[in-house]
This record gives structure tokens, C-alpha cells and sequence, in this order.
């Protein structure tokens, strides 16, 4: 068997065939093997260390040798990190799939984590209610009774897995509780020895903990349950890029915006599945926080990972945080030991890039992708593309008007700075008579208690509720799609005019319908820019030359009146952000209490359940897949994110998820993310989001529906699918660059598999979508390079016939469609990925590796 497809160590934790009886010093082991670790990236050093735990030191001399030189990794290698992290969106399933293997295997027993797994609660909390002082405690209290049924499967599998931890709903955002309460830079081992604190999370953020040091990357839930089950993810080594930074942050400029250009800079430089490594001089600009910052949005400019090595910022955050003093000195002796502590030569990297932070000033990205900055000049010419006819009104709402305005996510509210500085601009827009307009529906979702508490202690909390920022939950909510409805009336105001209104976030994603179903125009922005355009209430103003409004006196307010300096937020950070507001949450929480489970070794399913349902891809039967006469089932374009393919948000009574819950006897249909564990749901909402562009209906928004060829009947997307299974039609999908960008939920590919999708076309594939799609046993196949599926004369409304019988030895197949002819290439990228797609995915290939039961099929 390769590395990748091995299983080592099923049901006790995961190890080495033949480990190592010590992991030997970097610094000694490159010494003897003649490579200067000093000119590695650090990252490739946490690889390196990782190699020789795992008992290679052969592969580990290649890696260092190459690395030193500034040379392309050019290997591939088996890891396994030291912990897995999920949140409730994508851990549920993973779970559910877990249950059902242990449904299927001779030994139940044997189907058990192998590493630790940390679960957070974070996604499930919709911001149904915001603006009011009681806006907390409903959405809580309403959480808890919708996901009751999800909460006790997480309570029974946190009872009967080894290793698994559930942090209930309200203690904050998966990230950012990685972050203050769970990363601790250096672990131990199972043997006792101390290693790099690793981390693979289904949650494609996964990555902010770079920011402190901790290397981790997101990973689909498909992936991780192979991890979990003892085998190690078999990583080719991506080329270390460094982002050398240099200048100093100019007084106004915020982190937020410091990401934000770098994300636009970083995808023009296309760091797409690359590592990036951040060295230079001004590396020391940044705080700890403003670290994690960058390295959270390291998926919108598409690196793999985005890290920043350990150093005297990262030690003082692990104090500030409240790790006790020997924790702190553990990490840095030991990174100092490993030289893993960041030095003051730079590292080598065969490709660098300059970026200098004086050149950014406050802006924001939008109206459709984060890549998309914009200055604050810019914003209302940004609106007007998507309205070239002029403004339109309707019911007093008019094109253009701020609906949404949310300090949400964790990519901003865990850095103090960022979350004083929108406190402050809030009481001095109090303090001048200001307030926010009636159709803006603002809502405050911290992402952890300890944010709450130090803007309490500062006194800004207050002056924040004044706008309507009060407290809504400690979860994702409107930056996941969990906005709930808009203000009374602004809906129906908006339907009746198809009026293109817009969303503001301090978070991280914008595309088309994810913060909410009736939002075209999404902004990414700081938490001061959010209370700022929230008191201005649309986005047709120029926020560098209009006032955000007039005071009690007539006066004009302008941006630069109420914008914080830097001395200020200094010394607010000093005073107010201590160890103490960031001591764990013990108070109690009886609704979570009161929730209860068996603790039976397999899961009694409820064949009632809208929630929780034994999915129906475990028995797939693998092997390559007979692609002829098929058809395609979508034809996309650029861009199309996992939110496309696989939406959050509220499930629409009329859509076939809607009508399938309702028959069920549903009245509260909840959201998408909440039903991933029930994979009727998650089929009939696949390439359902009504933002869908769908070339094979028109250039316009399809509204998730679909051709049914050879005769052209539209229907939606579902229906559609259902008819090609019954005529035995394989299906297809094609698309074209950055194919899955976006979140790493792996119902983006579960979806397409239930709906009968054996390959997806694409010009390229955004990282974890194209392994998620082996993981489910869909060839991921490259068109031509340089061409579209439109250069080759495509519609999309072909017979196509792919012939894959030499695909895995040559590297090519060869397409047929309706006398057009081209070849593809497979983006399968190990001899692992090639074992678990052809078994038919991960699933399948994890029972038969396990030894299904004689009765059932494997």
C-alpha cells in the first residue's frame, strides 16, 4: 500500500510503522545530513520535524536539502497532525458518517478517533433577532430548540468516541477559540516527548491559527475523518512562498484592511494551494491578533496555509491570553531548541513577494468576492455597475440602502484593536446625536465572551447597543449566511422592486446570496467601517468626501471626526484586554444540561428524523465510472464558490428542500448548514442557491434551475437529476477557473455525487473542493490549458462520452462531444487520492479497509 492509503493504527492512536525512538534535533539532524536550517522556511521546518517523528529521516534530508536551496519540495508525505478541529456545520456529518461505519463494520469498537478532536459549536445561531437588548438571549434560547435532535447526536458521540470534545453553543467562533483557549504552540506527544502543535480542521479558516505559529490548514470533513480513523493525510509539498513585508501600518489603517489588500495582492500573484511563509522586517508591525488577521483569509487569496513563525509577539499573546508562565516557557524552549523561534536572518524561498504595508489605507472588498478592494472612494461607483439604470425605489427602500450591518466573524472580532476601534467611533457618533437608520438591520456577534467583556470594562459596549450593535449571539451567524430575515418590511420592499440593496461585514466572505438571499451587493470591511456606513445607511456615498450625517447642531460629521488614533486604541488595549477577561466561561447552561443521549455503542436512527439520516453514499461501488451519453447536469463559469454549489442560509418553503421538509410535516424548515446530516435535504438544495449562474438556462441568475436535455425542458436542478437516474444518464459538470472557492464543506461535493455528477470539468480547482471531490469519488478533470469549455465550442447541451480507461496510467482522457474532441488531464495529485477515489471515496474505501459485515455490501 502507499503512505496515503496504509492504515496505521485503527483504533488507538495514530502512529508510525516503525517510529523513530526519539525525533532528532533539527539543528543536529541538518548538521548531520550537511543543509543549513537556518536557510529553510520555518514551515518547512514543522514538515521537517513532522518527517522525522513519522520515522522517515531519509525523505526529512531530501525536504531540508531542497528547502535550503530554495528549490520546489517536490515530494510527497504523509502528516498527521497533533488535533482535528471542526465546528457543528461540518462536524455533525462527520459524525453521522462515523456512526454509520460503525453501523457496517464486524467490530464497532474499532471506529474511533485516533487523534484528538476538538468540536465547537459555532454555526448554528441565526441572527434572528438584532437591535434590541434581548436579541441574545432569544437567538440562544431559539437555537436551542431547533437543533435540539443535532445537539443530543453530538452529546451521544462525544460519549462514545474517544478523544471527542464538544464546547457547547455560546462560548464563541471555532477560530477564535482555537485561538484564545485551545492552540498551545507546543504539545505533547502520546509518548510524552513535546511537538509542534498541528492542526487539521473541516473548516477552511482552519489556517488563522498560523498567525501564532501553528501550522494548519482546512481540510473537508471527508478528509478528516480518514485522520481521525489513524490514516495520514498524504500531502504533496506545495512550493513555500515568502510574503516579505516591510514599511509600517500609517495611522488609520486597520488590520481589516491590511488583509484585505494583501488578498487582492496575493490572488494576483496566484499563491493558489501554495504555502506562504510572512518574513521581513515588517512582520514586527503586527501584533499576535493582527497575525491571525492575515493568516484567516489565507482561502480568499487561496494559499494553503499562511504562516508566521514563533517569536517574542507570539509568547506575549500566550500570556496576555492566560496561559500560566511554564506553558509560555515550554514554548519557547522548546522552539528554541528546534530553531523554530523566529530568527533575524530571513529563511530562503525560491519565489518571494514584496508587499509594503505603508502603501494601505482603509478601504473595503465587494460587492461579490473578497479579492475585490476598493477604497472608500470607490465603494459608489462599485454599487452603480450593478445598477447601470440609476437608482430604483420601492416601499422607501432604494438601490444601493444598507439592509445588513454586521460585526461578525472571527477574522476581526478577535483582534482587540480592530473591535476598540468600531467601540470608540461608536460613542463619538453617540456623543454627536448620530444614529442609524431604521431599514439597517445591525447585530454584534463577538467571537468569543472575552470581547464583550473588555468592551463592558472600556465602556464602548454601550455606545455600541446606542446604534443598534447589541450583542445577537457568540457564533458565525450573518457571516455564514445566518443573517435571519431583514428589518420589517425592507423584504418585501426589496421583491417587489428586485432592488439590488446591500450587506456590510467584518468578515470574510461576500459572494453572491451567502449573507443573505435577498443581498446582491456584499461588503467586507472593518468593525468601525461597519458602524460608520451603517449611521450613513447605504452605500452610494463617498465615505472620504460625505458626511456620515449632521449632528444635534447641523453640523456635518465626517469619517475623519470620529476615526480613533492609534494612542487611544494602544492604551485602551493595554488597560482593558488582560488575562482575565479571557478566563474560560464556566457558568452553567441548563438548556445545553437538560439535553440528553444513550450512551449506546451504535446510534439508534430515527427513520422520522429531518436532521439526522444514515447517508446513502457509503455503498458506492467504486471504480471508474461509465461516462458515456452523458450529460450536463450545469454548465458554470468563473468562480463558482461551494456557496453556489452547496448553500446556507434559510431553506426557501418553495424550493424542493422546502417542499420536502414541509411534506415531512416541518414548520420551521431552519437552515441548510443546520440539515447537512440529512443528505435528502442536502441533495435537493445542491446548485439550488438563486445566485446560481447556470449558462445552460441564460447569462442571468438561474435561480437554481436547470435544462433537461435532449429536450430543453426547465426544471429545477434536482427534478432534473432525478429524471436523468431514472434514463440511466451519467452526468457531468462543467465549469470554468477557481472551480469550488470558498468554504471547505464537503456537501459541495456530496451534493453533485447524490445527484448522479461522476466528473466536473473545470479550468482549474480550488484546493480542498478538488480533493473533496476525489474524497467522494468524482474525477476532478482540467480542460485544455488556456481554454474554457465555451473556447472549445461548447454549450453545455452535448451528448458527451469520456473515455477514462487508461486515465490513471497516462494521465489523460479523452472527451467526445457531439463531434467536438479534446483531451483532459485527472487533478488527482497521490497514489492515495487514486485509492479513494477509485474505491468509490472515502466512505467505501474506510469499510472495506475496516471489514464491513458479511451481510452488508462493501
Amino acid at each position: 500500500m502507499s503512505p496515503a492509503s496504509a492504515p496505521s493504527g485503527l483504533s488507538a492512536p495514530a502512529a508510525p510503522a516503525t517510529p523513530a525512538a526519539a525525533p532528532a534535533r533539527l539543528p543536529d539532524f541538518a548538521a548531520e545530513h550537511g543543509f543549513d536550517l537556518g536557510a529553510v522556511p520555518y514551515t518547512g521546518r514543522v514538515l521537517l520535524e513532522s518527517l522525522l517523528r513519522a520515522g522517515d529521516p531519509a525523505q526529512a534530508a531530501v525536504l531540508g536539502k531542497r528547502l535550503a536551496l530554495g528549490e520546489d519540495p517536490a515530494l510527497e508525505m504523509p502528516f498527521r497532525p497533533a488535533r482535528i478541529l471542526v465546528q457543528d456545520y461540518t462536524g455533525i456529518p462527520l459524525l453521522v458518517d462515523l456512526a454509520v461505519l460503525r453501523d457496517r463494520v464486524a467490530e464497532p469498537g474499532r471506529v474511533n478517533p485516533a487523534l484528538p478532536v476538538d468540536v465547537v459549536v459555532d454555526h448554528s445561531v441565526q441572527t434572528d433577532w438584532a437591535g434590541r437588548p434581548d436579541a441574545l438571549g432569544l437567538n440562544e434560547a431559539l437555537e436551542m430548540d431547533r437543533n435540539r435532535e443535532r445537539y443530543a447526536f453530538l452529546k451521544w458521540a462525544e460519549g462514545v468516541f474517544d478523544g471527542v470534545r464538544v464546547i457547547p453553543p455560546g462560548r464563541g467562533i471555532v477560530h477564535q477559540v482555537n485561538l484564545e483557549q485551545l492552540a498551545t504552540v507546543v504539545t505533547e506527544a502520546p509518548d510524552g516527548s513535546l511537538v509542534p502543535d498541528t492542526v487539521l480542521g473541516t473548516d477552511s479558516h482552519t489556517t488563522m491559527v498560523n498567525g501564532l505559529g501553528v501550522l494548519g490548514w482546512g481540510v473537508g470533513g471527508l478528509e478528516a475523518e480518514a485522520q481521525m480513523l489513524g490514516l495520514a493525510q498524504a500531502i504533496r509539498i506545495p512550493a513555500i512562498v515568502g510574503v516579505r513585508l516591510t514599511g509600517t501600518i500609517s495611522p488609520g489603517t486597520s488590520p481589516t484592511d491590511v488583509v484585505l489588500a494583501l488578498t487582492r495582492r496575493l490572488r494576483e500573484e496566484n499563491v493558489q494551494g501554495l504555502m506562504v511563509e510572512f518574513t521581513g522586517p515588517g512582520v514586527d508591525e503586527l501584533s499576535a491578533p493582527d497575525r491571525c488577521t492575515v493568516a484567516n483569509m489565507a482561502p480568499e487569496y487561496g494559499a494553503m496555509s499562511a504562516f508566521f513563525p514563533v517569536d517574542e509577539e507570539t509568547l506575549s499573546y500566550l500570556r496576555r491570553t492566560g496561559r500560566d508562565e511554564p506553558a509560555v516557557t515550554r514554548v519557547r524552549e522548546y522552539c528554541r531548541e528546534q530553531r523554530l523561534l523566529r530568527e533575524a536572518a530571513e529563511p530562503v524561498f525560491g519565489r518571494s513577494i514584496a508587499f509594503d504595508l505603508s502603501e494601505v489605507g482603509p478601504g473595503l472588498a465587494g460587492p461579490s468576492r473578497p479579492d475585490q478592494r476598493i477604497s472608500l472612494g470607490d465603494l459608489p461607483g462599485s454599487l452603480a455597475a450593478l445598477c447601470p439604470e440609476g437608482p430604483r425605489s420601492e416601499g422607501g427602500v432604494r438601490d444601493g440602502d444598507l439592509v445588513i450591518a454586521a460585526i461578525t466573524s472571527c477574522t476581526s472580532t478577535s483582534n482587540p484593536k480592530a473591535m476598540l476601534a468600531a467601540g470608540l467611533l461608536a460613542k463619538r457618533a453617540v456623543e454627536r446625536g448620530l444614529r442609524v437608520p431604521a431599514h439597517v438591520k445591525t447585530s454584534l456577534s463577538p467571537g468569543s465572551r472575552a470581547v464583550t467583556r473588555y468592551l463592558a470594562d472600556a465602556g464602548l459596549l454601550t455606545h455600541l447597543e446606542t446604534l443598534g450593535f447589541h450583542v445577537a449571539g457568540y457564533g458565525c451567524m450573518t457571516c455564514n449566511g445566518g443573517s435571519g430575515p431583514l428589518n420589517e418590511g425592507v423584504g418585501e420592499a426589496v421583491d417587489r422592486g428586485g432592488l439590488t440593496v446591500a450587506a456590510v461585514l467584518s468578515g470574510n466572505r461576500n459572494f453572491a446570496s451567502r449573507v443573505h438571499a435577498q443581498v446582491r451587493a456584499g461588503y467586507l470591511a472593518s468593525p468601525a467601517l461597519v458602524v460608520a456606513l451603517a449611521l450613513v445607511g447605504d452605500v452610494r456615498t463617498d465615505l472620504e468626501s460625505k458626511p456620515l450625517g449632521v449632528d444635534r447642531d447641523g453640523v456635518p460629521v465626517h469619517l475623519r471626526d470620529l476615526w480613533p488614533h492609534a494612542a487611544e486604541l494602544r492604551e485602551l488595549e493595554e488597560r482593558y484586554v488582560t488575562p482575565e477577561v479571557f478566563a474560560p466561561d464556566a457558568a452553567p447552561q441548563p438548556a445545553w444540561e437538560a439535553i440528553t443521549a444513550p450512551d449506546s455503542e451504535v446510534y439508534a436512527w430515527d427513520d422520522t428524523s429531518t436532521y439526522i439520516r444514515p447517508p446513502a453514499y457509503v455503498d458506492s461501488e467504486g471504480g471508474l465510472p461509465v461516462l458515456t451519453g452523458a450529460r450536463a447536469l450545469v454548465a458554470l463559469g468563473d468562480h463558482v464558490s461551494t456557496d453556489h454549489i452547496s448553500p446556507v442560509g434559510a431553506v426557501p418553503a418553495d424550493s424542493p428542500a422546502g417542499e420536502y421538509l414541509r411534506a415531512k410535516g416541518v414548520r420551521d424548515f431552519n437552515s441548510y448548514g443546520s440539515r447537512r446530516g440529512n443528505h435528502e435535504v442536502m441533495a435537493r438544495g445542491t446548485f439550488s442557491n438563486p445566485r446560481l449562474r447556470n449558462l445552460l438556462v441564460g447569462d442571468g441568475d438561474s435561480g437554481g434551475t436547470t435544462l433537461h436535455l435532449p429536450g430543453g425542458e426547465r426544471l429545477p436542478v434536482y427534478d432534473a437529476a432525478r429524471r436523468y437516474a431514472e434514463s440511466g444518464t451519467p452526468l457531468i459538470v462543467l465549469a470554468g477557473r477557481g472551480y469550488g472557492m470558498g468554504s471547505s464543506r464537503d456537501w459541495a461535493a456530496k451534493g453533485p455525487w447524490l445527484l448522479g455528477v461522476r466528473a466536473v470539468l473545470a479550468e482549474d480547482f480550488e484546493r480542498i473542493h478538488r480533493a473533496n471531490l476525489c474524497a467522494m469519488g468524482i474525477l476532478p478533470l482540467l480542460l485544455p490549458a488556456g481554454r474554457s469549455w465555451r473556447d472549445l465550442g461548447l454549450t453545455g447541451r452535448e451528448e458527451f462520452s469520456v473515455d477514462l480507461s487508461r486515465v490513471r496510467e497516462t494521465g489523460e482522457a479523452h472527451v467526445t462531444a457531439d463531434g467536438t474532441a479534446f483531451a483532459v488531464r485527472p487533478d488527482v495529485r497521490s497514489a492515495g487520492e487514486w485509492d479513494v477515489l477509485l474505491a468509490g471515496g472515502t466512505l467505501p474505501y474506510l469499510l472495506r479497509t475496516m471489514g464491513a459485515r458479511p451481510e452488508d455490501p462493501a
